[in-house]
Parts: C-alpha cells; structure tokens; sequence
C-alpha cells in the first residue's frame, strides 16, 4: 500500500486517509449508516447505531487502548540496566554502535519560546535517547523531516540538534532531516550511518511504534547491521480500574496512536 502511494504520487494524502479512518470518523459514519436503516430494517439498524456507540465509547478508554496494544503490537521489553552496562562496555572496546532516535512531531512555532519546538512525545524520545547516550558514551542520531502533514514547519531533526545542545548540553552527532515516514526514518538514517562503520543500531521510540520502526530499520540496514530495540513510554499510569473504562481524552489519544500503528504496519508504511 505503502509503495502504491508513491507510485500514484499522492503521498500527501497520508494524514487526511489515516484521520479518515481513525475514530471517530468510522463509528460516525456506521451511527449514520444505522439510523438509515431504521426505517426499512429495525432490527439491524438499531444494531449499528448500538455497536457504534459502544465502539465510540472503547475508543476513548485507556484499559481499551492499552489492550489492544498489547495483543495486537506488544512491545519489546525496555533495556535493563544490566544491558545498558554491557552497551557502555562494548561501546569503551570502540566497538560501532549508534542510538538512534525517531521524531514524533514538531510544533511549527512555540510562542512560549519565539522558536520552533518539538511535540512532547517527540522530546520524551531525545530525552531518552540522551540519557541512553549519557550512559552509554555511545554518539546519537536524531531523524525527522517536516511530515506529511507539516510541510511548512522547520524539520524536526534541526529543532531536536538545537534542544539537544542547548538545553540538555549533548550535541547530536548525526541530524537526519530529509525523511517523512518511518521508512525514510529508517532509509535516510542508515545512509548516514553505513558510510561511518555503525553496525549496531539502538533504535529509541516510543513502545507502540517500535514493531514497525524495527522492520523499516532491519529492511533498510540489511544482514550485515543488528538493530535493537529500546522502547520507551511504557510505564503504565496510576488509574483505578473504573477509570480506565471510562472516556477520557488521553484514552482517545492512546487508541489513535495504537490503531494508527495497526494502519502502518497492515499498509507496509
């Protein structure tokens, strides 16, 4: 699917197709759909109106999000300490790895700042990434473009160089910032990294990405690379059980992210 958008020119259209189906533009239209049918079939349009309330409703649920996650894209385990350890040893023996970290969005401008910034979930990731390369001692890259959808906004690897130096003190050492998707993440950043001798990738992202994220990389990297994953945004947040089955907008947040994963990945984006 991926490729046929290339093919067809009309990859711009990527952000308007995944917000089309994305919650809650389908369970809108299966409501519609229902109250159709009400008339001429009762029965089932009452079904469809049912079942699209219900869906609306789970599509808002963090317990909802959050399970479906882990039995449709089940993250990796994040990096122990242990394996931290052995990295910062392997990385003292000269040994080539690189920290890889994947934008997640910029803010055009920050008003706060009179600069461009970068979107929270995106700055979660550089800070990872830096705390990975802190301990470490292993050189970091940072790949992000302007997006499908932000063809306007400065590219988020610029931005991230420029936190990175100014506000956490830890210059990037490779700023990818030609790509688009996570399979220019993945083509770009290789290009970059090939030509310095890297043959062991520690890709950072946040734990609902990273199976996409890891086939983009290893398809790109090819045998002679090892691309590790080190997931991150996994710590699960304090609520009672009733909260969580209950609507809430990080619960539709959440579910959006995960199904839009699914999207990807059943597209081969």
């Amino acid at each position: 699917m991926n490729s046929l958008f290339v093919v067809l020119g009309i990859e711009t259209w990527k952000p308007v197709l995944a917000a089309l189906l994305l919650p809650p533009v389908p369970f809108l239209l299966l409501t519609l759909i229902g109250a159709r049918l009400l008339l001429p079939r009762r029965g089932l349009g009452w079904l469809l109106i049912v079942s699209s309330v219900v869906m609306l409703w789970l599509s808002t649920c963090t317990g909802a999000a959050r399970g479906v996650a882990q039995l449709l894209l089940p993250p990796p385990p994040a990096l122990s300490f242990d394996r931290v350890r052995e990295l910062r040893a392997e990385v003292a023996a000269r040994k080539p790895i690189a920290i890889v970290v994947l934008g997640a969005g910029v803010e055009p401008f920050a008003p706060e700042y009179g600069v461009s910034s970068l979107q929270y979930p995106s700055l979660e990731r550089l800070r990872y990434g830096l705390w990975l390369g802190r301990e470490t001692g292993a050189p970091i890259a940072f790949s992000g473009g302007t997006g499908w959808g932000q063809s306007d906004a400065a590219p988020e690897a610029r931005v991230a160089a420029k936190i990175a130096a100014e506000e956490f003190s830890r210059p990037l050492k490779w700023v990818e910032e030609e790509s688009r998707d996570t399979r220019e993440n993945a083509s770009r950043t290789m290009a970059l990294l090939k030509p310095a001798g890297i043959d062991h990738v520690v890709l950072v992202t946040h734990g609902y990405h990273m199976a996409r994220a890891m086939r983009a990389f290893t398809e790109a990297a090819g045998p002679d690379v090892r691309i590790e994953a080190a997931p991150m945004g996994l710590a699960r947040k304090l609520e009672t059980p009733t909260l969580e089955w209950m609507p809430s907008a990080r619960g539709f947040n959440q579910m959006r992210q995960v199904l839009r994963e699914l999207i990807g990945k059943l597209a081969g984006a």
